[in-house]
């Protein structure tokens, strides 16, 4: 316990002073009293656990207690903590259904309910505790807009399934009941995928939308080593809940002997500046992560007021081998590796490391990050592969990487005790195989391709820009034409697709799925993996102006810009028309003349939204098309 003197604490000043000190804050501080603080509390500083707890999402039920669990080693470290909940959408249970279309959107709902009690109790500091998908970016945007000290500390990754003798994720699930529904497995197979796919709590497995998300929050500099890979089930992920409630409250205590001022070089804005970003999407194409970064670090960027589009990605793709391939993309060898695979290995400092060490130009090290240090001397102590690596390290990595099974309950009571307690045998058919770390982070003159994992691609379908995850495509695919078979929904897409409509060869097209048309732009999981479970994944393509899960593999093409609801090229399409795909050109296009398009257009009726109340017909009437991140816009609005 820090122990401080009162008055010595009342002589630093502090943000949360607006509401804490002075006579005319009296009924203020009567009211903090009431919920149990004392007038040495309201003297520390105030710091917010900005929580995402939920039931109902694996990868934030056991938040509760780790909340717990950050009060008092924020209390420990000598200050006040006060924890605060967000929403939390769970995209797995959302898909396939009209609750996908409030995913996207849930994430200006969390950055605005962030921003609002931050800014309404005047917090010293915060640290954020998402897990999955669209909190994280939601959390990061309300960071910038606040801009005061934040750590962010994930909820961990959940550890791998295990089915016929093989790690599994999610992702085999869908894989299954596609695989179910052309008679290729029995139910009862398809059952034992569903018990064992997700064994207890945690962001699912694979390098899909939250783990990419986390990950990069090591790579920004704005999260710990360690929080994009350490076991949610794990005991070593208790020392990242310490060392962040810890550099929360250090970091308040600095900004405010400081004067509050806005060049304290560890506030969100000066952490996450251009460079930062850059190094953040080096990361995703060397480790192959989620388009859906791409959505969320552009929004990220306009919140920050960084000058960072589509164009500077394309940029750093071209310039970067993509050295790690994690579920639901494999090897070219065609080995699946899972998140806990890549903790073992060393984590996202090590594959930072590697590019840094094998190209140095790669990686902005000299950039500031919440551990006080900088890029680089974070690398030299957390990459397996330094000379200099922590022993604390090495301990974290072998440790966290090392599934549990835990229960959900078991976690929580872990966190509630404040202690590891006793590690649970593991059994027999469920222990780690064996595994090669220059295999799973590859040097680069044996990267799996020469060039990022994710592509941006342009042409008369695409002005704007769209992106596919090059890492989860198979080589054939890379160059491919075929007939459009268009559906203009994904629930008609998936009947027609179990319904047979889709053929070897063909281009899937489903459109009217954008931000704006969607309105919402789900996930198209469920298309793509029918797409793969019914043998086409290396035979056919899928476009959209929707996006796609991190979960996703294949010729999928999503993020199409201009969406079809504004006017977009995509919306002109008809079925046979050819199209056109070169990803090693960065090309999508349709055998279709601008005349004919020309022609078209004049017979094309203007798009009528189709929810115009509630939550989607507000985020419908200001959603922008993905090439800006799909962000909220109105008249005036300035940017930051």
């Amino acid at each position: 316990m820090v122990c401080v003197a009162l008055r010595d604490l009342l002589e630093t000043p502090m943000r949360s002073h607006a509401v804490t000190q002075g006579m005319e804050r009296g009924p203020h501080r009567s009211l903090f009293k009431a919920a149990g603080l004392t007038d040495r509390d309201l003297a520390r500083p105030l710091v917010a656990i900005v929580n995402s707890y939920t039931d109902i999402v694996p990868g934030h039920c056991h938040l509760d207690a780790v909340g717990e669990f950050l009060k008092a080693q924020v209390r420990a470290g000598g200050g006040t903590p006060f924890v605060f909940n967000t929403i939390a959408i769970c995209d797995g249970i959302a898909m396939g259904h009209s609750g996908m279309k409030f995913s996207l959107p849930s994430r200006d709902l969390i950055a605005d309910s962030v921003e609002s009690m931050i800014q309404a109790h005047q917090f010293d500091a915060m640290i954020c505790l998402p897990n999955c998908d669209k909190i994280i970016p939601g959390m990061l945007m309300a960071a910038l807009r606040m801009n005061i000290p934040t750590v962010f500390v994930s909820g961990g990754p959940m550890e791998a399934g295990r089915v016929c003798g093989k790690d599994v994720d999610l992702i085999d699930q869908f894989y299954a009941v596609a695989q179910g529904k052309i008679g290729a497995m029995t139910d009862k197979q398809v059952k034992n995928y569903e018990d064992n796919t997700c064994p207890t709590c945690g962001s699912c497995s694979g390098m899909f939308t939250a783990n990419s998300m986390n990950c990069l929050c090591e790579a920004i500099g704005i999260a710990l080593p360690g929080n994009g890979t350490c076991l949610a089930t794990s005991s070593a992920r208790m020392g990242l809940f310490k060392t962040a409630a810890r550099r929360a409250v250090e970091m308040a205590r600095q900004w405010g002997e400081g004067g509050c001022k806005a060049d304290y070089p560890l506030l969100p804005k000066n952490i996450m500046t251009l460079q930062a970003f850059e190094n953040a999407m080096t990361l995703d194409m060397a480790m192959g992560g989620s388009s859906n970064t791409v959505l969320h670090l552009l929004a990220m960027a306009a919140e920050a007021g960084v000058p960072f589009t589509l164009k500077d990605i394309e940029r750093i793709s071209a310039a970067t081998p993509n050295i790690s391939r994690v579920a639901p993309s494999s090897t070219p060898e065609g080995k699946i590796y899972h998140i806990q695979d890549v903790h073992r290995c060393g984590g996202i400092h090590t594959i930072l490391w590697q590019l840094w060490n094998d190209r140095a130009r790669l990686i902005h090290a000299e950039l500031p990050t919440v551990t006080g240090q900088s890029v680089a001397k974070n690398l030299q102590q957390y990459s397996l592969r330094s000379k200099s690596c922590l022993p604390a390290a090495k301990k974290m990595y072998k440790d966290g990487s090392i599934p549990t099974r835990r229960s959900v309950d078991e976690v929580r009571e872990m966190y509630r005790a404040g202690k590891p307690g006793q590690t649970p045998p593991l059994p027999k058919e469920l222990a780690p195989f064996t595994i090669d770390p220059q295999d799973v982070i590859r040097p680069l003159d044996n990267a799996c391709t020469q060039r990022g994992g994710l592509l941006v691609l342009y042409g008369n379908i695409a002005s704007k820009g769209a992106v596919v995850k090059l890492a989860g495509v198979d080589p054939n695919m890379y160059k491919h034409t075929g007939p459009a078979v268009i559906f203009e929904s994904q629930e008609e897409a998936c009947s027609g697709i179990l319904g047979g409509k889709v053929k070897a060869g063909d281009v899937v097209v489903i459109r009217n799925e954008g931000p704006k048309g969607g309105p919402g732009m789900q996930e198209m999981l469920a298309p793509t993996s029918y797409i793969k479970g019914m043998g086409l994944g290396d035979k056919c393509a899928l476009i959209t102006d929707g996006r796609f899960s991190g979960g996703t593999a294949g010729a999928c093409i999503g993020h199409i810009s201009p969406e079809a609801a504004g006017g977009g090229e995509i919306g002109l399409l008809r079925n046979g028309d050819l199209i056109e795909i070169d990803l090693p050109g960065g090309q999508l296009n349709a055998k279709v003349s601008a005349t004919e398009f020309a022609r078209r257009r004049k017979s094309t009726k203007t798009h009528k939204a189709k929810v115009t109340t509630g939550a989607l017909g507000r985020y419908a009437a200001h959603a922008t098309s993905a090439d800006r991140g799909g962000i909220l816009d109105w008249p005036g609005k300035k940017s930051q």
